[in-house]
């Protein structure tokens, strides 16, 4: 923006908490359960958020289960993430903790070389590296025909942006997650110690076009407990286990926090698990912004921080909806 101010950041004058207004009858739940409903209709083409793209090591796996399957990625020599299951075909073995020796996973047991291609009984899964994530395709779990890659919403140019993964577990199903955020009402009274003077701008239509399905939120990020930095969001939800809040107007425009939701291995008492992998990706024009990037792995660890706070929080609020619903 041409007009924008030298300085961001601005004094926050707001209530004490308790003297807030309150926004519960602005949180209508017929409204957050339509856009929930509108969201788990849309097609995911199979893809599941499996990992940050940084968590998969060259020369090492990575293990998680997802849905239920127990699965290992991996990189070959040329950096190419790979994704296949994640027990030995021989007898078993769990490959989480494999070597990875020549761009081929080395069984710790027997040594058998598990590699791109696979071998009988044991073949690679479609695997979706989108520089911020990293991505499988379970073809039998797809919602909608399956694709070549995930659908993704707004994100700023690679070349100019500064990426941060964090990752959450709770027990509750991947649309609770989602709910969460279709509900930003909560903002200012759950967590106030990163939020001020959130206002929901709009909300989707009675039934919108995708292009109109999105909610717009005014809000101010709290900088310490007497500055915050102003600006528009929007959320909208590309596939049904992702939303995303993309920074609309004011400092930081074009910057992304998006959270996905992948269920994982119930527990043996049957409650669900879910992992909440949250991806921050910043940008700005400021010229100041290059240096950030130039020592992201010192400010990674702090984003990544930010949103492990606020999601000890909200995994309780999702968690609290799972236990409600599997109580009917």
């Amino acid at each position: 923006m041409n007009d924008r101010p030298v300085n961001p950041l601005r004094r926050l004058r707001r209530p004490a908490w308790d003297q807030q207004r309150p926004t519960w009858a602005d949180a209508k739940p017929g409204q957050i359960r339509a856009a929930l409903h509108r969201a788990l209709a849309r097609p995911s083409g199979g893809w599941f958020v499996l990992a940050g793209s940084r968590e998969v090591r060259p020369g090492r796996a990575f293990g998680r289960v997802v849905a239920g399957r127990e699965l290992v990625a991996w990189r070959d020599d040329d950096g190419a993430l790979h994704v296949g299951p994640g027990a030995c075909p021989h007898l078993g073995a769990a490959l989480c903790d494999a070597p990875v020796h020549e761009g081929q996973l080395v069984c710790r047991w027997h040594g058998l070389a598990l590699g791109a291609a696979g071998r009988p009984g044991w073949r690679t899964l479609p695997a979706h590296d989108d520089g911020v994530l990293a991505w499988v395709r379970l073809d039998d779990l797809a919602e909608g025909p399956l694709l070549d890659a995930p659908v993704l919403g707004p994100r700023p140019p690679a070349g100019r942006s500064l990426s941060a993964v964090a990752t959450v577990i709770g027990h509750c199903e991947p649309q609770d997650v989602i709910a969460n955020r279709l509900d930003p009402w909560h903002g200012d009274w759950l967590h106030p110690y990163s939020f001020a003077g959130l206002r929901v701008v709009s909300t989707p239509p009675a039934d919108p076009d995708p292009a109109e399905d999105r909610l717009l939120v005014e809000v101010t990020f709290t900088v310490g407990k007497r500055l915050g930095v102003p600006v528009f969001a929007e959320f909208s939800c590309p596939d049904p286990r992702t939303i995303t809040m993309e920074i609309v107007d004011g400092e930081g425009a074009g910057s992304v926090v998006e959270t996905h939701a992948t269920p994982l291995r119930p527990e043996p008492d049957g409650r669900a698990r879910t992992a909440v992998i949250e991806a921050v990706v910043a940008h700005s024009d400021r010229p100041g912004f290059g240096h950030a990037r130039r020592v992201a792995g010192l400010l990674r660890p702090m984003i990544t921080s930010t949103a492990r706070r606020l999601w000890r929080d909200d995994i309780v609020y999702a968690e609290r909806r799972y236990e409600l619903r599997s109580r009917r």
